[in-house]
């Protein structure tokens, strides 16, 4: 196996979370770092190449050279997707949105990197759990991230209630994300769900425009008519 060349690293790039985040979203930190890196691994080349566009930071964005890490990348695929690094390169790692590694398939190219020694460099930025965890008011001591809650509506029910159990026995804030186009889907299943004494944040499009974050107790949330557009949304509860 190739040694790794002492002086290339793996940049963890933060990604904007909203279309329409202001650049200060991203940090000085990342923009004076970018020029040194060529190579990138990305969920998505398409919206990689944009996102960096935008940033002006580079004279021509076709020079950069790009693979896909996505969910689906395999194990075995590593080893060729990080050959850079080996050969003396620094790769960055590009989130769809958000933070590298945080729920987020860049977690792979992470452990790839510490098991071959190749030093890991994160980078500050914003991360969608972590705002609206501290924006939530709920308990930021003690908390859960679950991804997605199951598609089938008795299996989430079900899935909602223990997590309401686990909340309330141990204090722990639960945190979930959804599908855009299932925003208002999974809120009603909250609703339904959940006691109305339980604490609900909905963080809608962070760092966005538009941004929206709203805490109230489940009783109060069935009071209000709400129509969540398809963006971006954290959803946290706390029962009590």
């Amino acid at each position: 196996m190739s040694k790794i060349n002492s002086t290339a690293r793996i940049f963890l790039i933060p990604n904007v979370i909203a279309d329409d985040s202001p650049a200060h979203v991203i940090s000085q930190q990342v923009i004076e770092i970018l020029p040194a890196i060529q190579y990138f691994l990305a969920e998505d080349v398409r919206t990689a190449r944009r996102f960096l566009s935008r940033l002006k930071v580079y004279a021509s964005i076709e020079e950069l050279k790009f693979e896909v890490l996505d969910k689906n990348t395999k194990k075995e695929a590593l080893r060729g997707l990080l050959q850079p690094v080996f050969d003396g390169h620094n790769i960055g790692v590009i989130s769809e949105s958000g933070c590298p590694g945080v729920a987020d398939p860049g977690a792979l190219a992470v452990r790839f990197a510490h098991e071959n020694s190749i030093p890991v460099v994160p980078l500050v930025g914003p991360s969608s759990l972590l705002l609206a965890l501290m924006a939530s008011g709920l308990n930021g001591q003690h908390f859960a991230f679950h991804g997605y809650l199951p598609i089938d509506s008795k299996e989430a029910a079900g899935s909602i209630k223990g997590f309401e159990k686990e909340s309330r026995s141990k204090n722990q804030t639960q945190l979930f994300i959804e599908t855009p186009y299932r925003n208002n889907q999974l809120f009603q299943t909250l609703l339904k769900n959940l006691s109305d004494t339980t604490l609900l944040c909905i963080a809608q499009n962070i760092t966005g425009l538009d941004e929206c974050i709203r805490t109230f107790p489940v009783s109060k949330w069935k009071t209000l008519k709400v129509e969540f557009p398809k963006v971006p949304a954290v959803f946290l509860f706390l029962a009590e």
